[in-house]
């Protein structure tokens, strides 16, 4: 019997037996077909696009689903790799690292992840820790700030998963981290890093997953926590409030999301003469289409077009050992 067996049988187990990481999610493939599948599910959800389902359907089926998988496969392509989509990798490296880490610190745990759409589902997940034992197990979205449209959206996965389970363990979910001080300290290390290596942009731009403004507007507490995350990780760091700015990106459909958007705002400064910047996604616990495409390739081409000289994409935390920490952190806090 295992050293995590023989603690479960004797009664000695931690206050959890697993920890489940929950990332976005990500197709299978770089190719249409792929594509078609991931934003099927994606786009299908109602806490992702509030329009009144039969509206929503046709515009889905009838037009986005034709016309957007091609395009999107391209880039995905263009940030493809041998091992496959950055943010699958990462984010299983992650829920290793994690096992690995606290098990040297005398918390052996199952540490497993899955992905909101995609796979490997959270389902599928869940019947594997509860099939190896797991009695109690906290559910960790890998979003730091929370939003409807993610973190509750992972909260309705286990829900509907629960519905279809009998035996079900004991659930303990983490609802954000916007300003745990571990996370920001990691943060604010990778910028500094990045800045000894390269030195110091003129300014550094901090770009957060966008929102549709409704949802603000209608009680979700995102912006606010993207705002106190940005002023810490300024803290963090000694800026002055012109030294930094808090922007969103990828903007999805016609309606107001939040703003400033990153890459208009990108496009003005360089026109305003900054000429170095420095990019930083804090809103992300790993490298994904949004961050390695969206900043590091369009945002990129955008700020250099307008008369900017550098840009530099500083990367999310991804395997660092002391944003592990905090996740361990995080995730086993009482």
């Amino acid at each position: 019997m295992s050293r995590y067996r023989q603690e479960i049988a004797i009664g000695k187990s931690p206050f959890a037996d697993a920890i489940l990481l929950v990332n976005l999610g990500t197709p299978d493939a770089p190719t249409a077909p792929a594509l078609r599948r991931y934003l099927k599910q994606f786009l299908s959800d109602p806490r992702v696009v509030e329009i009144p389902r039969p509206i929503w359907w046709l515009i889905l089926n009838g037009i986005i689903l034709n016309l957007r998988p091609a395009k999107s496969a391209k880039k995905y392509e263009s940030i493809w790799t041998a091992d496959g989509s950055p943010l699958r990798f990462h984010t299983e490296r992650q829920a290793k690292l994690l096992k690995g880490y606290l098990g040297n610190v005398g918390k052996p745990l199952l540490v497993e992840y899955a992905m909101r759409y995609g796979r490997p589902s959270v389902a599928d997940t869940l019947d594997k820790l509860k099939l190896a034992g797991a009695r109690r197990i906290v559910i960790v979205p890998m979003y730091p700030q929370y939003a409807a449209s993610s973190t509750a959206s992972v909260f309705d996965d286990v829900a509907a998963w629960v519905q279809v389970t009998r035996n079900v363990p004991e659930l303990r979910f983490v609802r954000s981290f916007p300003d745990h001080a571990g996370y920001i300290a990691a943060l604010a290390a990778s910028v500094r890093e990045h800045w000894q290596a390269n030195g110091r942009a003129d300014k550094l731009v901090m770009s957060f997953h966008g929102i549709p403004k409704r949802s603000v507007d209608q009680g979700d507490p995102y912006l606010q926590e993207c705002l106190t995350t940005g002023k810490l990780l300024g803290a963090a760091l000694d800026l002055n409030a012109d030294d930094f700015l808090i922007t969103f990106q990828s903007r999805f459909g016609a309606a107001e999301w939040l703003q400033p958007y990153t890459q208009p705002t990108l496009e003005k400064i360089a026109q305003q003469g900054v000429k170095r910047v420095d990019v930083i996604c804090p809103g992300f616990a790993a490298d994904c289409l949004e961050t390695i495409e969206e900043i590091g390739m369009e945002c990129r081409e955008a700020f250099l077009h307008k008369g900017g000289s550098e840009f530099r994409y500083i990367p999310c935390l991804n395997e660092r050992p002391d944003w592990i920490a905090a996740l361990a952190e995080i995730a086993t806090a009482r």
